[in-house]
């Protein structure tokens, strides 16, 4: 009951199947390497870089309009 206008899409069924298979095939390559690498070092990174420079140099709590955003270093 509810299911008379399902029609079953095999193109679903071969997606599924090679994604969960996937590891099966896979092989480190330059190309996978490079994209590791960019991927769990390089963007981090960068992440990490950008925001230990920003890090408590913004202050949004109780800011009224015209009021600096930046903290004053002092």
């Amino acid at each position: 009951m509810g299911h008379e206008f399902f029609t079953h899409d095999t193109g679903i069924d071969r997606f599924n199947k090679m994604r969960e298979s996937a590891h099966l095939g896979f092989r480190w390559t330059p190309r996978t390497v490079k994209t590791a690498v960019l991927g769990f070092i390089v963007v981090p990174g960068l992440f990490f870089y950008a925001t230990y420079k920003t890090d408590k140099r913004w202050d949004w709590n109780g800011k009224r309009r015209g009021e600096p955003l930046s903290v004053k270093s002092s």
